[in-house]
This record gives C-alpha cells, sequence and structure tokens, in this order.
C-alpha cells in the first residue's frame, strides 16, 4: 500500500507540525482526515492496512496515531500492540461499533482515547489536539515533579516515575489511565463528577465525551482492582480505600 504524506503549508496553525499517521482502510474517510487534520497544521501520513500502518509508524516516527480498529493484513488492536512496544505514542482508535468489550480491549492494548463512527471532524480534530497537549503537560511534569510518592492504604502513586503499585505490585497502567488515577487520588473520597474529569484529564469540556470516561473508569478497575474507585451513580467517581 502507498503512504500518503499530507503537508500543510501554514506551520503557524495549532499543528506545529506535529506527525499524525492516520490508518484508515476507507478511503474517503482517510481522505477526509487527514485533509482535516493538515488544515489545523498537523503533517499526515496515510496508511490503510496494518503491515504498512507498523511500517510507516517506525520509519516516520509519527507524534500521534489516528487508528481504525478493523484493517486488512491484522488489525487495529495489533498495530496498537506493535506500536506502543517499539515506542510509546498517543493512540486514539476509530470504532464502527459501539461495542464496550471492544472499546476495553483497545483500551488495554495502548488506545488512549477512542470515537465511533459516525463521528465529525471537527471533534476529531479536536481530540488529537488534546491528546497532543497531554503528551506536552506530561513532559513538563516529568522536569517539574511535585507531590512525589502518594500513598491510599495498599495503593502507591509515583507521580515522579509515574508508577503504581497496589500491595507492593506494579501496575502497568497506559498514560490516560495514570493521569485519570492521579486525578482521582489528589483528592481521595471527593467524588469528582465526569465533566471535571474530562477537564481536568482529557482538556476536553464537551459533555458528549463522558462515555470515554466510563470506558477508562472500567479499565483502570480491572488493573487495580474494582473497589477502589466508587461510582456514585448519576454524578461520578470517588478513590477509596476498600472495606477490608
Amino acid at each position: 500500500m502507498v503512504v500518503t504524506d499530507v503537508q500543510q503549508q501554514e506551520t503557524g496553525s495549532a499543528g506545529g507540525q506535529r506527525r499524525v499517521l492516520v490508518v484508515e482502510d476507507e478511503p474517503t474517510i482517510a481522505e477526509s482526515i487527514a485533509a482535516r487534520l493538515g488544515a489545523e497544521g498537523f503533517r499526515v501520513a496515510v496508511s490503510h492496512d496494518g503491515p504498512t500502518a507498523v511500517d510507516c509508524f517506525q520509519t516516520w516516527q509519527p507524534d500521534l496515531v489516528v487508528l481504525d480498529v478493523m484493517l486488512p493484513g491484522f488489525d487495529g488492536l495489533e498495530v496498537c500492540r506493535r506500536i506502543q512496544a517499539h515506542r510509546p505514542v498517543p493512540v486514539l482508535m476509530l470504532t464502527a461499533r459501539d461495542d464496550e468489550t471492544d472499546l476495553l480491549v483497545g483500551l488495554g492494548v495502548g488506545a488512549d482515547d477512542y470515537m465511533t463512527k459516525p463521528f465529525s471532524m471537527r471533534e476529531l480534530a479536536a481530540r488529537v489536539n488534546v491528546l497532543l497537549r497531554r503528551v506536552e503537560r506530561a513532559q513538563l511534569a516529568a522536569r517539574t515533579p511535585v507531590g512525589g510518592t502518594l500513598r491510599l492504604g495498599e495503593l502507591e502513586i509515583d507521580h515522579v516515575q509515574r508508577r503504581v503499585r497496589v500491595s507492593g505490585g506494579d501496575v502497568h497502567l497506559t498514560p490516560t489511565e495514570f493521569d485519570l488515577l492521579a486525578c482521582l487520588a489528589a483528592q481521595p473520597r471527593a467524588v469528582l463528577t465526569r465533566e471535571q474529569l474530562l477537564a481536568e484529564v482529557w482538556d476536553w469540556t464537551d459533555a458528549s465525551g463522558t462515555r470515554t470516561v466510563d470506558s477508562h473508569v472500567k479499565a483502570l478497575r480491572r488493573k487495580i482492582g474494582a473497589n477502589w474507585i466508587r461510582t456514585v451513580h448519576g454524578v461520578g467517581y470517588a478513590l477509596e480505600a476498600p472495606t477490608p
């Protein structure tokens, strides 16, 4: 498959010439995404199948990947596994199925966010910018770490090394899962609304993204234990030590 490099000539726009790899087997959708992100100032490469996407990722070194789940060659989940093993990078997954199991599997292999088709190009561009801003904030926090290690019962959150342990064992979280846990842990036992979590973790103020919060909470529970995060129905979530 041919990989197309779409470059926007205006360098002063939001994208700042950062690179986005779009992996989508439907040419019309791929071209629409590339055109919108190009207009935002990004350099965009387009791939239409799994093997080509992995090769392009390794040679082109994008800053972010927009990745469809259903692909020829091998699917987007396998693409995500392979690229994250090569170099951690933000991944926005696209799926035609609003299936919670599929979404949790995607988050489990390293995706940071997802969108269900059909979606608006405006929202996709906004999500891409949000994910890249999160990376910038994480890099800044790594250079100027604060807070050290937070302990809540058997849970330890090391903000400097971005490591989490439960009962002395390491728990491997995606960058988004870590940021979500750290946000909840900053106010233990306090209930944070989905909208608050969207604003703090995703820098996203549109309430239409609350399903994203719910799916990440479920993925986080699978890793640290379901009893650590309390659901307050109709409101949001709170982090608290499980009752013995």
